[in-house]
């Protein structure tokens, strides 16, 4: 089995290195870039799993990078930087990003971040399954979740895996409120830790994607107070 390639993007060569190592340590695959426009450059050419990506970049920064992966490719994206204000955190899981981990940081805690985001990635991939097995029909959104697709009215939706792990939990309950609290805990096969923001920014990203700000109707519905449900 080919063992999975991390991107690591830090300018601070002596940062890269060290998380290299660990990684390595780990058994994956490790490619390095001192500027966004390298990693850019990397990622056309290579099998990634995962991008570590410093925000205070050289250039293009790191919040610009995020956002031009997200264009094209639905590959983890954690954000590592020296910003750990509740702001930072949100405009970085705004634009695209799956986690985020300020520095300095304890070398386990990024370890178990990183096998939770590939596993997420990578888990029910068989290839050539069949589109109709394990499928979720509802409102017009179709879920295929072997192959881990998602079309809406038609059209085939780019979802991250957090994103597409939060619409499945939700539309294989229709009718049940999920509170942010149990999304986290489900999705993130986690205790809940400062979860909410985390939670309501990638629900934000999933209505954008379903263009529910543009109907009345929504496919995502808030209950005030409580959480967030699928209607059947």
């Amino acid at each position: 089995m080919s063992k999975e390639n991390i991107l690591v993007i830090d300018d601070e060569v002596e940062i890269a290195e060290l998380i290299e190592i660990y990684l390595v340590g780990e058994g994956y695959g490790v490619f390095k870039a001192t500027s966004a426009e390298e990693g850019l450059d990397i990622l056309k050419v290579n099998d990634i799993s995962l991008v570590l990506l410093d925000i205070m970049l050289p250039g293009m920064d790191g919040i610009k990078m995020c956002a031009t992966i997200r264009e094209s490719n639905n590959i983890p994206v954690i954000m590592v930087s020296a910003k750990s204000t509740e702001i930072d955190k949100v405009i970085g899981l705004n634009i695209g990003a799956d986690d985020y981990i300020t520095k300095p940081f304890n070398p386990l805690e990024l370890l178990a971040r990183v096998k939770s985001q590939i596993r997420r990635y990578t888990k029910l991939n068989p290839g050539k399954a069949d589109d109709n097995v394990n499928e979720i029909s509802i409102r017009g959104l179709v879920i295929y979740k072997n192959i881990r697709r998602v079309s809406f009215l038609g059209e085939d939706l780019k979802l991250t895996p957090l994103e597409f792990d939060i619409l499945k939990l939700l539309a294989s309950n229709p009718g049940r409120v999920f509170s942010t609290d149990e999304i986290f805990e489900a999705v993130w096969n986690e205790k809940t830790y400062e979860a909410n923001n985390t939670v309501m920014v990638h629900i934000r990203r999933l209505r954008t994607k379903l263009k529910d700000d543009e109907r009345q109707n929504k496919i995502i519905s808030t209950v005030w107070g409580v959480g967030y449900k699928i209607e059947k």
